[in-house]
């Protein structure tokens, strides 16, 4: 029987790589100001025009509440849409994992089905 190789070193050396990625950016630039792209934008827009720029629109549910929403509740949904977006992906991926899975021996899987159709006409 042969003895499994620990990699004890590697995981911690990764661990201790994976927290000085999350915690210099902290420190690197004290009173930094983050804008998002929307700002950056706009920005730039209104140094090439020479004019104050006007959005064309306000977003829908700024104008159904009556002002901007709070920064925690934009995080929110940030975090909502990015989660169904990543759940869409992932059952993308599995089903087409577990339909190789599932496939009957000598069944060729329906995409090379239909290029054998379109092939042979």
């Amino acid at each position: 029987m042969e003895k499994k190789k620990s990699n004890k070193g590697l995981i911690i050396a990764l661990l201790a790589l994976a927290v000085l990625i999350a915690v210099v950016p902290l420190f690197a630039q004290r009173g930094a100001d983050f804008g998002g792209s929307d700002d950056a934008g706009s920005q730039m827009v209104s140094e090439i025009t020479g004019t104050e720029y006007e959005p064309w629109f306000t977003p829908v549910l700024e104008t159904m509440l009556g002002g901007e929403l709070p920064g925690e509740v934009e995080s929110l949904l940030f975090c909502v849409q990015t989660g169904i977006g990543v759940g869409i992906i992932a059952f993308g991926f599995g089903y087409l994992v577990a339909r190789r899975k599932y496939q009957k021996p000598g069944e060729t899987p329906r995409a090379d089905r239909a290029a054998g159709k379109a092939g042979a006409v």
